[in-house]
């Protein structure tokens, strides 16, 4: 993730999430917690849980993302804020 990019505010209804930073840190926001994760440290997504990535620094941010769950595609992401301007996903 490139430095100052970040996800959307997001849930999904049928899958859960880990992400592992390879590289980098992140800022990770997971319900109501906003946490520094570093390089070699992981975090889960609970099914349902509204939740992003951002890159604060000026460094690039590496991480890998296993998903869980019973299905993985694009509109299975309820996405509440986007600086991007994407759609909605599944609620839109």
């Amino acid at each position: 993730m490139n430095p100052g990019a970040q996800l959307s505010l997001q849930s999904h209804e049928h899958r859960s999430e880990h992400w592992i930073v390879v590289e980098g840190v992140a800022e990770v926001t997971i319900g109501g917690t906003i946490k520094q994760v570093p390089a070699n440290e992981s975090v889960f997504i609970p099914l349902g849980v509204k939740h992003r990535m951002a890159n604060k620094t000026d460094a690039p941010m590496v991480l890998i993302e296993v998903q869980t769950g019973t299905y993985f595609g694009e509109d299975d992401i309820v996405r509440y804020e986007d600086i991007y301007a994407r759609g909605q996903g599944a609620k839109g």
